[in-house]
C-alpha cells in the first residue's frame, strides 16, 4: 500500500511561502510475500538430480551354486585389477597365456573388451564371459571403472570373484602388485 504525506514544511505565519512537499512511502510487504510464495513454489516443483547407480546382482555367500554351467576357457576373459591403476588381462587359464597390461578408459580396457569380445563372438558364436578379480592393492575406483567399461561395451556376462594365488603371482611378477 502506498501512503502520501501531505503535511506542510513549516508551521509559522509570514515569511516565504513554500510549496508543500509530498513524500511518498511504498509498503513492500505484499511484494515480499509474493517473492516467498514464488520461491516456495519453484523449490517444491523442481526435480532434483537423481543419483545414477548400476544394479549388481550378487549371490549369497552362504548358498552353494548347484547348477554351475561350465564355460570354455577360450571365451572367458580374466581382468586382474592391480596397483597404480593398471589392469592385467588374459583369455583362458592363468599361466597358459601371458597376461597383457592396460589402463582404464577408451584407449585401454574398453578397446580390449570390444576387440576380444568380437573375436570370441566370431570364433565361438557365443558371447564372452568376463571375470573381474580385484587385488588388495587395487582401489574401489578401479572396480567401479571396470564395471563402467562392462556397461559401456555391453558385456553380457560378468562376475566379480576372488583372486587366486597363481593370478596374484602374475601381478607380482609384472610389478602391478
Amino acid at each position: 500500500m502506498a501512503e502520501l504525506d501531505t503535511s506542510s514544511g513549516g508551521g509559522k505565519k509570514g515569511g516565504k511561502v513554500r510549496s508543500k512537499k509530498a513524500s511518498t512511502r511504498v509498503d513492500l510487504t505484499a511484494m515480499v510475500d509474493l517473492a516467498f510464495l514464488l520461491i516456495t513454489f519453484f523449490m517444491l516443483t523442481t526435480t532434483l538430480a537423481k543419483p545414477k547407480a548400476m544394479d549388481v546382482t550378487m549371490p549369497d555367500k552362504d548358498e552353494k551354486v548347484k547348477d554351475e554351467l561350465p564355460v570354455a576357457a577360450s571365451r572367458s576373459m580374466t581382468l586382474l585389477l592391480g596397483a597404480n591403476n593398471k589392469v592385467e588381462w588374459f583369455i583362458g587359464e592363468p599361466g597358459k597365456t601371458p597376461p597383457e597390461t592396460t589402463s582404464y578408459g577408451k584407449d585401454g580396457l574398453r578397446k580390449v573388451l570390444i576387440e576380444k569380445g568380437q573375436e570370441v563372438q566370431q570364433s565361438t558364436g557365443k558371447y564372452m564371459v568376463v571375470l573381474i578379480k580385484p587385488s588388495d592393492k587395487s582401489t574401489y575406483k578401479n572396480l567401479v571403472d571396470a564395471l563402467d567399461e562392462m556397461k559401456i561395451t555391453n558385456v553380457q556376462s560378468l562376475a566379480i570373484v576372488d583372486i587366486t594365488a597363481p593370478e596374484l603371482e602374475l601381478l607380482k611378477r609384472d610389478g602391478n602388485y
